[in-house]
C-alpha cells in the first residue's frame, strides 16, 4: 500500500533524518523523495510503502503525530487510495 508523508515548517537540521529514521523504526520503504527550501520554510513529499509497517494505521499517525510535534512542524500521511479518490472525476 503506497502513501504520501508530507512535511511542512521552518527550515532546521535533521529533519529528513528524523523523518526517514521513523519510516526505517516502523518498516516503512521510501520509494521516491522530493523536497525543496521556500523562503526559508522546509518543504518534502515522500512516497512510501506502508504495506509491510510494523504498527497500526492508528499508531502510525499517533507517531507522525508525536514527530511533528516534537520538531515544530507539520507532517501528514495520505493513503494514495485516498488520494485517488479525493481527485477522481
Amino acid at each position: 500500500m503506497k502513501a504520501f508523508i508530507t512535511v511542512i515548517g521552518h527550515d532546521t537540521v535533521g529533519v529528513v533524518a528524523r523523518v526517514s529514521g521513523l519510516c526505517c523504526e516502523l518498516n516503512i520503504n521510501i520509494e521516491d523523495v522530493t523536497q525543496s527550501i521556500l523562503q526559508g520554510m522546509f518543504a518534502m513529499i515522500m512516497l512510501v510503502d506502508i504495506s509491510k509497517c510494523s504498527v497500526s494505521h492508528e499508531e502510525l499517525h499517533q507517531k507522525m503525530d508525536a514527530l511533528a510535534a516534537e520538531m515544530g512542524m507539520q507532517i501528514n500521511l495520505t493513503r494514495q487510495e485516498v488520494f485517488d479518490a479525493m481527485h477522481t472525476i
